[in-house]
């Protein structure tokens, strides 16, 4: 939808087995701006690089040039070339939408077209990949709907446990994983914030081994287990903009999403037109603009589509 939040996905990595991971620390080998997904090669995070079975110290390389290889390009070495930001530090750009929605991809980074650059050993962030047959020390990147942020627009908060060792959230945003998502001790109980995609999740905490269900959470769903979920749904902000249309006296934002109200969302006007932000839930949703009483499709969203009773509706997707 035009001028509407991006729509963007996130990554986060994997962990290897069952070992533990601390949110707090930074994501290595790369990093999420807006829509982009930015692979990022720091000199000082690798100690050797490899070619063949030669290992070689990466201090010693003369490093003139860096490219990211990975299952996505068939691990080729001289495809994804990175630039050079500083002495330290390369990167490369690309697209969040140039990757699928769901996939589980390893990637290294190549230094001079020939040598592998090698994560430390005690990185926690390494995990093992291979290249036919042959072991290699990689990063393992898997999608997940969220990630955690202290900046995130969800706060997950359990109360109480304050004896608890290991608290951990774990829901369908993570793919149910026991491990990732360790909670930290905080007044009165645990907490963690985690920036998710808009929509409709399951969700519940594990306090030393237990599962439990989120008490101050009245919504919830019946599980396979006879139990239950909590449920959240997260919504996204939308800024809905109709361009022009200054010398309307009132214009109405209407849609699926308020039951096609007449009068619950009317818009304001600006310099240029006419605006509406609302919260809306993960999804599909189909609106329209009533200016002056007469209904009219959003002119900058070229996306519509028929509601089956023969009425064509703007398209806007919320992800």
């Amino acid at each position: 939808m035009k001028k509407s939040t991006l729509y963007i996905i996130f990554l986060i990595l994997a962990i290897a087995g069952e070992c533990s991971y601390a949110q707090t620390e930074p994501f290595k080998g790369y990093r999420i701006e807006g829509d982009m997904l930015v692979f990022v090669f720091d000199k000082r995070d690798y100690q050797e690089a490899t070619i063949a079975s030669k290992r070689i110290d990466v201090e010693d390389l003369d490093i003139r040039n860096v490219v990211v290889s990975g299952e996505f390009n068939n691990w080729a070495k001289d495809k994804w070339s990175m630039i050079k930001i500083n002495e330290n530090i390369y990167e490369l750009r690309k697209k969040l939408s140039d990757f699928t929605d769901e996939f589980t991809w390893e990637f290294k980074f190549v230094i001079n077209n020939e040598y592998w650059a090698e994560p430390f050993q005690r990185d926690k962030n390494a995990v093992r990949a291979f290249e036919n047959g042959h072991a290699l020390q990689s990063y393992n990147l898997k999608m997940y709907m969220a990630y955690p942020d202290k900046n995130g627009n969800v706060t997950f908060r359990l109360n109480g446990y304050d004896d608890a060792r290991k608290v951990v959230l774990s829901g369908s945003f993570n793919k149910w994983n026991k491990e990732m998502f360790i909670m930290t001790k905080a007044k009165d109980g645990w907490t963690l914030t985690l920036k998710i995609r808009p929509g409709e999740y399951q969700y519940k905490f594990i306090v030393d081994g237990n599962w439990i269900e989120d008490s101050t959470n009245p919504r919830k769903v019946l599980n396979e287990f006879n139990g239950f979920n909590s449920l959240i749904d997260v919504k996204g902000q939308i800024n809905f903009i109709l361009d022009g249309f200054l010398e309307a006296k009132k214009v109405i934002l209407a849609g699926s999403f308020n039951n096609w109200s007449e009068s619950e969302c009317q818009m304001t006007q600006t310099k240029t037109g006419w605006i509406n932000t609302l919260m809306l839930s993960g999804g599909k949703h189909h609106y329209k603009f009533i200016v002056d009483g007469e209904w009219t499709l959003d002119p900058g969203n070229p996306v519509k589509e028929y509601d089956g009773k023969g009425n064509i509706n703007s398209v806007c997707m919320v992800k």
